[in-house]
């Protein structure tokens, strides 16, 4: 299984690309820089899209990316998220006051955007990947997911406070490889991050007490603002399982 690393942070700068994976070239799990991070012809061998909620650095480049594709070498862009999710981004992007409706472009019949209603922990298959959907504790429901193909198992957390069912998931999958986990805030800013339920380092070494095995942790979602600090409060910890996951990078598991 092969992760590119489009955008790894909770926010924009001219360095910082918002949250957005691509998964064996067809898969894309958010769409924080999707339509910002690839040319248009890359772009356009992304089938599908998998949401973990509904905030802008998860969503924002969604508008434009199925613009970039719409009648370009496809029937539709099939979208898979919750209820919640599904209901935010037809309500608040797609809308015809925001973006057009594309659910209903060229026509309701064989609309240009097609979503996908996904239920708590009930697997699913996009690409020959399967998904599985965790709820995990964020401002607005949010999905975790476990992502696997072959042999091969990842964990992505997505935006979360300190959480319970993603370590559950973490210590029964044996083939895990990897668990890329948020941190967006440095310490010093531990009461908006409890109010806004995102972690910082400080949550992420309390965290890491539920994991009962080592296993690499790539780290995310950092607001560009934080960053130096978030990397200087993580080397401080001293734990040599704690990477950061690197935008422009591909990954292979």
């Amino acid at each position: 299984m092969k992760i590119e690393v489009l955008g790894s942070y909770g926010g924009q700068s001219d360095e910082c690309r918002t949250t957005c994976l691509v998964l064996d070239e067809a898969v894309a799990l958010d769409a924080g820089s999707l339509a910002q991070a690839l040319p248009i012809e890359r772009q356009q061998q992304v089938q599908s899209i998998v949401l973990s909620h509904s905030h802008m650095d998860h969503t924002t480049t969604l508008p434009f990316f199925v613009e970039n594709v719409f009648g370009k070498l496809r029937d539709s862009v099939d979208v898979y998220a919750s209820a919640e999710t599904i209901f935010a981004v037809r309500k608040h992007l797609f809308n015809n006051d925001v973006w057009p409706d594309f659910t209903r472009i060229p026509n309701h019949l064989l609309p240009a955007l097609r979503f996908h209603e996904l239920a708590d922990e009930v697997p699913f298959e996009v690409g020959g990947i399967q998904f599985t959907p965790i709820p995990v504790d964020h401002l607005v429901p949010t999905y975790g997911f476990l992502i696997e193909r072959g042999d091969s198992a990842v964990l992505w957390s997505s935006d979360t406070g300190p959480t319970k069912r993603l370590w559950e998931i973490a210590n029964r999958t044996k083939n895990l490889q990897a668990l890329c986990l948020e941190v967006s805030f440095d310490n010093a800013l531990q009461p908006i991050s409890d109010l806004s339920l995102h972690l910082t380092p400080r949550t992420v070494a309390s965290e890491l007490r539920q994991l009962k095995r080592p296993l690499p942790v790539l780290l995310h979602h950092l607001k560009p603002t934080c960053r130096a600090k978030i990397h200087q409060e993580i080397a401080a910890l001293g734990n040599p399982d704690l990477a950061f996951l690197e935008q422009g990078k591909t990954y292979e598991f």
